[in-house]
């Protein structure tokens, strides 16, 4: 009889003492900064009546969705690289791992919808106050929300029927899909397509969507005449361009593939700067290319 692992160990970043303490410096200071910069952010659109629209409405819930995102992921890691949190139980490793991907995945949707959103203003100006109506931004989020943590249900489930036998080590400082794959001793094909499925289906999906708007965004900021009149109406969408280039390339190589394939020292480092670096860059990346931002600030 095989016996079932319970808990895990978490491998984190292995090296020297001082080697983890610097990691931890640095994790602790950019999770400060990113719950910080995103809490900011909430804070401003909220004071500022002139940026309650809705293209800073779904910035407050990238924001919103950033500070736990973030908070999945960094306390546990310090934990981990310091030594005194490196045992993750299976129940609570698979509850991490349901709602990282959730966030992932509304992230997704977030990012889609305010490129529908920029799509509208650019586009359509004089019909966008009527097109994008408050009801109707609220719907969207709340739709990308749901939608999110709806397509990671199967997923997550599928994973918590698989069975751990041994080893128990876990080469991440997160419970990522690829290293529960790797360590289970039944059949992980049903997990695998799963993941590729809900992957094209989420990221894939999303990203066209993302794409065909600044297709025509760019379309139609290329038929401005003036200078000037180009330059103001690509700087409105310039930012969320440099969130969605950063989010969905590093996004597309964890997880749009048909099998665990990836190098699990690669996906750390991936993983990182998918849950790490991007929540930290995207207050600094709105406010400092967004004009409205900076005059409220």
């Amino acid at each position: 009889n095989r016996t079932s692992v319970k808990e895990f160990i978490l491998l984190g970043f292995p090296g020297t003492w001082q080697f983890r303490v610097s990691f931890v410096v640095v994790f602790a200071l950019m999770y400060t900064l990113t719950v910080i910069g995103n809490a900011s952010i909430i804070a401003l659109v909220w004071r500022s009546s002139n940026l309650h629209t809705p293209m800073y409405f779904f910035l407050c819930n990238l924001s919103f969705l950033e500070i736990w995102y973030t908070t999945g992921v960094v306390p546990k890691a310090i934990g981990v690289m310091l030594g005194t949190s490196q045992t993750i139980s299976f129940s609570v490793c698979i509850l991490q791992l349901f709602f990282l991907l959730s966030l992932g995945s509304t992230e997704c949707f977030l990012l889609s919808v305010m490129a529908y959103d920029r799509y509208l203003a650019i586009c359509c100006p004089l019909r966008y106050s009527s097109l994008m109506s408050s009801v109707l931004s609220v719907r969207l989020a709340l739709s990308s929300w749901l939608g999110g943590f709806l397509a990671i249900s199967l997923l997550a489930f599928l994973t918590s029927r698989l069975t751990f036998c041994g080893p128990d080590v876990i080469n991440h400082f997160l419970c990522d899909i690829d290293a529960c794959l790797a360590l289970s001793c039944s059949d992980t094909w049903p997990v695998e397509l799963a993941t590729f499925l809900v992957s094209i289906i989420v990221v894939v999906a999303s990203c066209v969507v993302t794409l065909v708007s600044y297709m025509y965004i760019i379309s139609s900021i290329l038929r401005i005449q003036s200078g000037h009149g180009r330059k103001k109406a690509f700087s409105t969408c310039s930012a969320h361009l440099s969130v969605v280039t950063i989010w969905y390339g590093s996004t597309m190589f964890l997880y749009v593939k048909p099998s665990a394939q990836n190098s699990l020292d690669v996906n750390k480092i991936v993983n990182t700067f998918n849950t790490m670096v991007t929540p930290l860059l995207n207050p600094f990346i709105y406010t400092l290319r967004n004009k409205e931002v900076k005059v409220a600030l």
